[in-house]
């Protein structure tokens, strides 16, 4: 019996995938459970597994398609099976963009697609854009969706209806341009930011804390284990979970009919990658050792730069870190990762000139900035919870090692 290979959900919040590569082909024997093809998601680059045994009869999405979850990308099948009912037409490949030059057509903009007539028409927001895109009124789309909605698929071929209308032509920039398809993780950071910052009412902390012994604790560490070694970014992420554990409010979601408030901490680290960020998660920071928090820290960051992580390990996350200091970054504002009710950043470690016990000294200093989400954290609470986290970082000897 065939067996229908469709694009799965291979994280918690992918809607679409990317295929990057086949591993298997037209004609290949496979069994359920082998991996038929790299598939990019907004978080890694994950397997696709066969679901059933037979033959791959036939590919039907081109690699370097972007495909929806749910969609038919290959079939199983015998070998002289007839899957005439359900093949269908592979894909084509998609055509590269011509490289852009100074004599390149100038751009046009079409104007925006008349509303429907007769009132709200019921369409995804996917479905909008490529809409805009293309031109089309969605007012004389058939829906195929639940309910008649207008889903993406209706709009492959839909005719452009603003097609004759006047359109404005714009001067190509001096210096040519190039347009880069947006890559899944960065139209996740999209979607994320989207999310975020419309309709969560950031406010911001700021402190200053002084690292000196914070600085002389790390180097006797790591000189008493060089084989081991601790950053500084093990030390906040540590020190954060122990002052989240004695402020348990700030430990939250934010699930729009009530607050979720954790026992436990998990720390989501922002870990930058080729094209966006990725934040993998240290679960039980709090009672977790700073070597195993090191190790593991390193380990996670390694796997995400090389988009290896798997769906549990990137998120659950109860509080987030985000650390721009190596690159020199003083201070900054960092926004929430939803439902997360905040998250810390860290700028660097600089020396500069304070009064300490009476007298103008160079002492290391380190900013950090706390975005709280209002709806969970009033000001004092967020003050509260970074005036410990200070505390224990300017007497590092509070915490158990």
């Amino acid at each position: 019996m065939a067996t229908k290979v469709l694009m799965e959900a291979l994280s918690p919040t992918m809607e679409e995938g990317r295929v990057i590569k086949w591993l298997k082909k037209e004609g290949d024997t496979v069994k359920s459970g082998e991996t038929l093809a790299e598939v990019e998601t907004d978080k890694a680059v994950m397997e696709l597994v066969a679901r059933g045994d037979g033959v791959l009869r036939k590919v039907l999405v081109a690699e370097g398609t972007t495909v929806e979850v749910g969609k038919m990308v290959a079939v199983i099948a015998g070998a002289d099976e007839d899957i005439s009912a359900i093949g269908g037409a592979p894909a084509k490949t998609p055509a590269a963009a011509p490289a852009p030059t100074q004599s390149a057509p100038a751009l046009a903009s079409a104007p925006a697609p008349t509303p429907a007539p007769t009132g709200r028409v019921r369409a995804s927001p996917l479905a909008r854009r490529l809409a805009t895109e293309k031109g089309v009124d969605l007012g004389g789309v058939a829906g195929s969706g639940p309910g008649g909605r207008i889903i993406k698929r209706d709009l492959e071929g839909a005719a452009a209806t603003t097609a004759s209308a006047p359109v404005t032509r714009l001067p190509t920039p001096t210096g040519g341009f190039r347009d880069v398809p947006l890559t899944q993780i960065r139209k996740t950071i999209a979607k994320r930011l989207s999310q975020s910052l419309a309709p969560i009412p950031h406010f911001f902390l700021t402190s200053e804390i002084d690292m000196e012994r914070a600085w002389d604790a790390r180097e006797a560490l790591n000189k008493l284990d060089a084989g081991h070694r601790v950053s500084f970014n093990d030390l906040i992420v540590k020190f954060t979970a122990l002052a989240l554990m004695k402020h348990p409010e700030c430990n939250a979601w934010w699930m729009d009919d009530r607050i979720r408030y954790f026992g436990e901490v998990h720390i989501g680290m922002a870990v930058a990658v080729e094209d966006g960020l990725i934040t993998p998660v240290i679960r039980n920071a709090e009672s977790k050792g700073l070597r195993e928090i090191a190790a593991e820290s390193r380990d996670l960051a390694e796997r995400a730069r090389a988009r290896k992580l798997k769906p549990d390990e990137y998120t659950g996350s109860t509080f987030s870190i985000s650390n721009l200091g190596m690159l020199d970054i003083q201070h900054f504002t960092a926004v929430i990762n939803p439902p997360e009710a905040a998250i810390l950043a860290v700028g660097s470690i600089v020396q500069e000139p304070v009064v300490h016990e009476g007298h103008v000294v160079a002492r290391r200093r380190m900013r950090v900035t706390m975005s709280c989400d209002h709806r969970v954290i009033d000001g004092a609470t967020g003050a509260r919870f970074l005036q410990t986290l200070r505390q224990m970082l300017e007497n590092p000897l509070t915490m158990v090692w």
